[in-house]
């Protein structure tokens, strides 16, 4: 069975997409730590991040590195959090957070609630900060 990351890359599900190419997707996660938080993946499913081969595990970092440069002008921060967790879906993917301070990448925090609106509004700035 396709993961929902899979499901999304396939446009089984709807995301606010930030960034893709023939192998990588960016989207926004929908229960965010805080606006811009965003979920990096390889379109090829593989359960664990460390189980990617070594040149398309490099390839991701570098597709990582380009959106978190985007959220980092599209979003007023002090530094991109990046983690990676992995027990939630069984699709490797990196968070990339704005932060503000270290208690910003607490996944134990409440999420921020935000309307469709504004994930919308969110997923273009990034996007748009991709292009420059």
């Amino acid at each position: 069975m396709a993961s929902i990351f899979t499901r999304i890359v396939q446009g089984e599900i709807p995301s606010y997409r930030v960034a893709e190419t023939d192998r990588f997707y960016a989207f926004l996660d929908i229960n965010p730590l805080v606006p811009g938080h965003t979920l990096v993946i390889p379109k090829q499913e593989t359960d664990y991040l460390f189980d990617i081969n070594d040149q398309d595990y490099q390839d991701l970092m570098l597709f990582a590195k380009r959106v978190s440069e985007a959220i980092y002008k599209a979003i007023p921060c002090k530094r991109v959090g990046v983690a990676v967790l992995g027990m939630e879906v069984p699709h490797a993917h990196i968070h990339l957070v704005p932060l503000q301070s270290e208690g910003d990448l607490d996944f134990r925090k409440e999420k921020a609630k935000l309307t469709p609106e504004q994930f919308q509004e969110i997923a273009a700035s990034i996007a748009k900060s991709l292009e420059v």
